[in-house]
């Protein structure tokens, strides 16, 4: 059984940077890869990154590349989403999840998840 539990949302303007954690519970946090999604109201829940269980491979949605970037800390059993350079459409509740050995972008697949984290860029 793994626990997530994301902080750091807020109320950013755009232009400016959030970074988001999510702590997990347990001892084989190294054994899951992590992603991160958002659900903006009225639509559906999407992939925003990705990371592997050692942390060297990293995948992102096209419409965040260059400006978010996922890592991890596994002594910490903290994964990481700094938010760069945000934009109105980043809005959103952003949750991440943890799947044994794989990172996959279908969040169907997943086996744990967090309650979420909001946030809210203003133009």
């Amino acid at each position: 059984q793994v626990q997530l539990v994301e902080s750091g949302g807020g109320l950013v303007q755009a232009g400016g940077s959030l970074r988001l954690s999510c702590a997990a519970s347990g001892r084989t946090f190294s054994s899951y890869g992590m992603g991160w999604f958002r659900q903006a109201p009225g639509k559906e829940r999407e992939f925003v990154a990705g990371i592997s269980r050692s942390g060297g491979n990293t995948y992102y949605a096209d419409s965040v590349k260059g400006r978010f970037t996922i890592s991890r800390d596994n002594a910490k059993s903290t994964v990481y989403l700094q938010m760069n350079s945000l934009k109105p459409e980043d809005t959103a509740a952003y949750y991440c999840a943890a799947k044994k050995f794989l990172v996959p972008m279908s969040e169907a697949e997943y086996d744990y998840w967090g309650q979420g984290t909001q946030v809210t860029v203003s133009s």
